[in-house]
């Protein structure tokens, strides 16, 4: 195939042969890059549908297989939107710990957390960090958007005193589980990093404990029922955690008659013996999960909160996890998902995840995702968070649809749209664009999202074409807009009046520095120190300078800041959101890690162990830490909080 032709065919098959970068240039996609999409695009893999043959041009051969996932009026279904407008609190609830932590944030935290910012400061929902599941031993990854799987939780989130059967323990079972937690306790009130090893084996050892205590009838049947309602899903789950405790998480890497879920080998191994033993209680832990998950919902309901607690879906799953074993014939492999060079990642970014086939999805009526989107939601069939919860609640109970998530953020939504592929040994800046069904993708999540009465809101920061916007808009998902990137026809500052209103509009995100690493400069300093940049010190500096002289202009424009002297971090960072309050936006989202004065960033993209990624613990300015139970009395949290809420004073 000639260079003229194989372009021609990346096109028909929707793939971007060129794209604009950040600095506003034109960039050519290598022939290389090409080719490689090319090849994999033009099969689809045999188990995700019809044999395999040649693919059909993007749009010519998609529409025709979204029946699966549309019917019952899907194709024309609306994500509902906030009924008012609201602001909340942002929080990587891991970050935020009690002095009843075991050293990690947990769901009863966030429950306590829920109900005291909606009852005190009038929140009206909580966006927090993707909950989803981990490695079951040690070493545990620490990314959230790094998961082995998205439909189910990683249970570092369970509160061990909160599982009903604690209190059927002897007095010295309990005592040991005391003295399990005790030293993470402890830890809890440092500001020590996140630990999640010895988090995971104190309560590991805590549950196999307590999975040692006989169940009531309505608890059994409750879990009889969960396991019956979630299906096969679940058995994979399980499964494969019960396989990688002796093979590895990598299922790649298992013997080769291991890695196909549907094998007789796979069942032999997990139908008996230890093995099924660990499977069976891998399946209960996810119960438990669900039932706690669904009592901080319930608790933020109860308080007042309009929306309640918002999940956060990452963009994919681990290769060799749990969704990618289960899953297979529907990615591609050979390829990772990632994204082009931009101002503050300049040398691109790989989050080393498989991208889904686009033709394989469309063949299987974009089931996988259906079932992704219902999982999160509440609904069946589907992950953690459907159905009655593990206290047997019916329907209109704690574990019915209310026991879900009032509403679903879908990071870097651009992807139910287009990914970034990256052939494997490439570069991040060496990818290219790939195109999915928007009617097939969208929908889906529009129909999930309203059957589940819950609102939608898709991460669409940085290069968007406008026209995607539009249609996240005609089905009732909302944008994000974040102040940093948002800037006017001469780059200055966006007025108020020209935000939009469908969105949630927030200062910085868990990907960027907090609002006093602008104002000192560190942000451009912690960058340089890990080689991020790719101009000189100089420009990177002046760049940034510049870019807050800017916002503090027209924050004392508006009556937000004094004139005639330079800002505190403190009422910098008011005075951010206080403006966000001007625009008219559905939702204002507070970064509580940004409120509570810390200068660190959570994540620093395009690194892994150079930076504590993920582990930090929410910390004030002095890098003191701030627990749960000190929020009440923070003048800072406070301060941020009425001005969000449109009530700052200058």
């Amino acid at each position: 195939m000639s260079d003229g032709e194989l372009r021609r065919r990346a096109a028909e098959l929707g793939v971007s042969v060129n794209y604009w970068d950040w600095q506003g240039r034109e960039i050519t996609v290598p022939d290389e890059t090409l080719r490689a999409i090319v090849t994999a695009l033009e099969l689809v893999p045999l188990a995700a549908g019809s044999a395999a043959g040649p693919a059909e041009g993007l749009t010519g051969g998609l529409t025709g297989s979204l029946t699966g996932s549309l019917t019952g009026g899907g194709a024309d279904a609306v994500a509902p939107l906030p009924s008012e407008r609201s602001w909340g609190f942002t929080v990587q609830l891991y970050s935020l710990r009690s002095r009843r932590s075991w050293g990690h944030g947990d769901l009863r935290d966030l429950a306590d957390f829920a109900a005291w910012s909606a009852r005190d400061l009038g929140a009206g929902f909580v966006l927090i960090n993707p909950l989803h599941a981990a490695e079951p031993l040690p070493p545990v990854s620490p990314s959230p958007y790094l998961p082995m799987s998205r439909r189910w939780v990683s249970p570092l989130y369970l509160r061990i005193e909160d599982i009903p059967e604690y209190k059927n323990l002897s007095f010295p079972e309990r005592t040991r589980l005391s003295l399990l937690g005790q030293p993470l306790r402890a830890a809890s009130v440092t500001s020590a990093l996140i630990d999640r090893d010895a988090v995971w084996t104190a309560k590991r050892e805590a549950l196999e404990l307590l999975r040692k205590v006989p169940l009531a009838d309505a608890r059994q049947a409750s879990l009889d029922a969960f396991r019956t309602r979630h299906g096969r899903a679940l058995d994979d789950w399980a499964a494969w955690c019960a396989l990688a405790e002796v093979h590895g998480p990598d299922y790649r890497e298992w013997p080769a008659r291991l890695r196909d879920p549907r094998s007789a080998a796979v069942r032999k191994a997990v139908g008996s013996g230890d093995l099924a033993v660990q499977a069976e209680f891998h399946a209960w832990v996810q119960w438990l999960v669900a039932d706690q998950f669904a009592s901080a919902q319930a608790a933020a309901r109860e308080a007042g909160m309009a929306i309640g607690i918002i999940a956060d879906l990452a963009i994919g799953a681990h290769p060799g996890g749990a969704d990618a074993w289960a899953g297979q014939e529907f990615l591609a492999s050979g390829f990772t998902v990632g994204a082009p060079p931009d101002a503050f990642n300049q040398r691109g970014q790989d989050w080393a995840l498989p991208p889904y086939h686009p033709r394989a999805l469309a063949a299987a009526g974009y089931r996988p995702l259906a079932e992704l989107f219902d999982s999160t939601l509440g609904r069946v069939p589907g992950g953690a968070f459907g159905g009655a919860g593990a206290g047997g609640a019916g329907p209109g109970g704690a574990g019915a649809a209310g026991a879900g998530a009032g509403g679903l953020r879908i990071d870097h939504v651009m992807g139910l749209s287009r990914l970034w592929w990256i052939p494997a040994g490439m570069s991040p800046d060496q990818g290219a664009y790939v195109y999915y069904d928007l009617e097939g993708t969208l929908g889906t999540l529009a129909a999930a999202a309203s059957a589940a009465g819950s609102v939608v809101i898709g991460e669409d920061l940085g290069t968007v074409e406008p026209w995607l916007r539009d249609a996240l808009a005609a089905r009732g998902a909302l944008g994000t807009q974040m102040l940093w990137f948002e800037r006017g026809w001469s780059n200055e500052p966006l007025a108020p009046q020209w935000w939009r209103r469908n969105a949630l509009a927030t200062v910085s995100t868990h990907d960027l520095p907090p609002a006093a690493a602008f104002l000192s400069g560190s942000q451009v300093t912690d960058r340089l120190a890990l080689d991020l940049l790719v101009r000189p010190e100089a420009e990177e500096r002046a760049e940034a300078a510049q870019t807050v002289d800017d916002w503090i202009g027209a924050l004392v424009d508006q009556g937000l800041l004094p004139g005639g002297r330079r800002p505190s971090a403190d009422e910098f960072t008011a005075a951010l959101y206080g403006y966000l309050a001007l625009t008219p936006a559905l939702m204002i989202g507070v970064n509580l890690a940004e409120a509570a004065g810390e200068v660190r960033s959570q994540n620093m993209p395009g690194t892994s162990t150079e930076y504590p990624n993920w582990k930090l613990p929410l910390c004030g300015p002095a890098g003191e830490p701030v627990l749960l139970e000190e929020l009440a009395s923070s003048d800072r949290v406070g301060r941020v909080a009425r001005a969000a809420a449109g009530r700052l004073l200058p």
